[in-house]
């Protein structure tokens, strides 16, 4: 990716402005070079300001907490259509957020972010949940609502159900294994930079999924410039860039990466490959001089 690019991103996704909409637009230009996000940012506004109209127009006065969030969830997967993409789950298009806004259809956590933008816009007082394998959203009660303070989780990406303690072992089960047991810890709201560093990585599977090794790379370029500390990543890079026949770009990740991952046994394996793929990189540099 065009270093400009990287550093319009990061300075977006790492300002105290509330832009996550913007951010996930600026991330699809791995696929969309030239993509506007004004268009898109103004539909989702649209889509916002409708819903505040549908709440105030057709509710009136000041309604509980929990009917206002019906009203949102009913508007955003009824009215506006938004839906999850089961059947085509890995394809990138479900973490490019002008496709989602576009074709209405996503993953959880690209949901979630519609969900979120919209439902604040409309009043409700919303925030993404990091949850092992499958976004969530948490809907909490207005400050001055001393009657229902339980906040309610939601799944974004089953049009908005409401999910109790048993539904969320289940997801959990799903994605660890029939033995996983919640823990406080997996409920922990996700900022904007969470958030964003989760859709690059799924979408980074996404095309490596499709062997679209220039796109993961680009994708790379984002996760370690927004998390430097993120060692795996510098990894892929470098392996990404090998791919490419990018030999000076894959030994210095490679090099790097060898020099600051910590040694242990676990890790031993890994480090023989990554440095047997060194050795070969090295090889292949030198033949070219």
């Amino acid at each position: 990716m065009k270093p400009p690019l990287v550093d319009e991103f990061v300075a977006a996704a790492t300002s105290g402005e509330d832009n996550l909409p913007h951010c996930a637009l600026l991330m699809a230009r791995v696929a969309y070079p030239d993509l506007d996000p004004s268009p898109f940012l103004r539909q989702l506004r649209q889509m916002g300001d409708t819903a505040r109209d549908h709440l105030e127009i057709g509710l009136g006065g000041s309604p509980p907490w929990r009917t206002r969030l019906r009203i949102v969830t009913e508007f955003v997967y009824g009215q506006l259509g938004f839906v999850g993409n089961h059947e085509q789950y890995d394809d990138p298009r479900n973490s490019l957020f002008n496709d989602v806004l576009s074709r209405r259809m996503g993953i959880p956590i690209t949901l979630a972010v519609v969900f979120i933008d919209v439902a604040r816009r409309a009043g409700l007082v919303v925030e993404g949940v990091n949850f092992p394998g499958h976004f969530l959203v948490r809907c909490l009660p207005d400050a001055a609502d001393q009657t229902d303070s339980a906040p309610l989780l939601l799944d974004p990406f089953h049009a908005g159900t409401l999910l109790t303690d048993a539904d969320c072992v289940g997801l959990l089960r799903t994605h660890q294994g029939v033995e996983a047991m919640l823990e406080l810890g997996m409920f922990g709201t996700a900022g904007k930079r969470d958030i964003l560093l989760r859709m690059l990585s799924n979408l980074k599977r996404a095309y490596v999924r499709l062997r679209s090794f220039a796109q993961a790379h680009a994708v790379t370029d984002l996760l370690v410039a927004l998390d430097p500390a993120a060692l795996t990543e510098l990894r892929d890079r470098g392996l990404l860039a090998s791919h490419l026949q990018e030999c000076a770009w894959a030994l210095r990740d490679l090099e790097t990466w060898l020099r600051l991952a910590p040694v242990s046994d676990d890790e031993r394996d890994e480090r023989k490959q990554v440095w047997d793929h060194v050795k070969d990189l090295r090889r292949r540099m030198a033949s070219l001089n």
